[in-house]
């Protein structure tokens, strides 16, 4: 991951337990707009006692939104009931964006961040072990299951998403340079980026929707790699 967050260190999260019991009413009502007024307040470089002012607002302002999204979407599917949201960590990153993450399998995870970009959803299979790796690529090489991962991730390209990872220069040793898959066969890591905006449905139940149609188009990465890669 040091090629797409230089710097970065997992912050301390706290696990929600989602979708465990059914609910008559959603229980997050969006974003409020003074969310964006102390995401401004620590954005750039503020120093520790700033951050500490605003602790209490950011949780119930920006944190406590995720919480309520994140538990509404795993009632509205049990796929994503095993989430979590991060809470604030020693670095800056943390407190000026705001972390969710739904764990699909071992190493693949569907995250969601707002910050003052707006809502933005991830489909994640990184912090792999080598032998992850090894099984990743041949996957990717197999024609019984290469060819499906293409059409995937074009797919996703076609939809707006993007592409990116930590990835070789070069075609991995024992596959050839011309493979018609030798894109793929770099990534070490996999992550798909859908930036959904920061339009005024944030401030309303409508996101909640708008996180479920996303992770629906990435369901077939997900399963893909809990297939080909986390069951092997």
């Amino acid at each position: 991951m040091a090629s797409l967050l230089p710097g970065f260190e997992r912050p301390e999260c706290m696990s929600v337990a989602g979708g465990t019991m059914p609910r008559m009413r959603r229980a997050f009502t969006g974003w409020p707009e003074q969310a964006y007024d102390v995401l401004l307040k620590l954005d750039g470089d503020p120093p520790a006692s700033v951050r500490q002012g605003l602790r209490k607002d950011r949780e119930r302002l920006v944190r406590q939104p995720m919480i309520d999204l994140l538990q509404d979407v795993a009632d509205a599917d049990a796929a994503y009931g095993d989430f979590s949201v991060w809470g604030l960590g020693s670095m800056v990153w943390p407190w000026q964006r705001q972390c969710g993450v739904v764990r699909i399998g071992p190493k693949a995870e569907f995250s969601l961040w707002f910050d003052l970009d707006g809502l933005a959803v991830l489909g994640c299979w990184w912090y792999p072990g080598a032998e992850n790796v090894a099984t990743y690529r041949a996957a990717v090489a197999s024609d019984a299951s290469g060819p499906e991962l293409v059409s995937i991730v074009e797919a996703l390209q076609h939809n707006g998403s993007e592409i990116a990872g930590d990835q070789l220069k070069r075609t991995p040793r024992g596959y050839p340079a011309d493979h018609p898959r030798a894109d793929l066969l770099r990534h070490r890591t996999l992550i798909v980026t859908r930036p959904l905006g920061c339009d005024d449905w944030l401030h309303t139940p409508e996101a909640v929707d708008r996180v479920l149609e996303a992770y629906a188009l990435l369901r077939p990465l997900a399963s893909w790699h809990v297939e080909h890669i986390e069951s092997r």
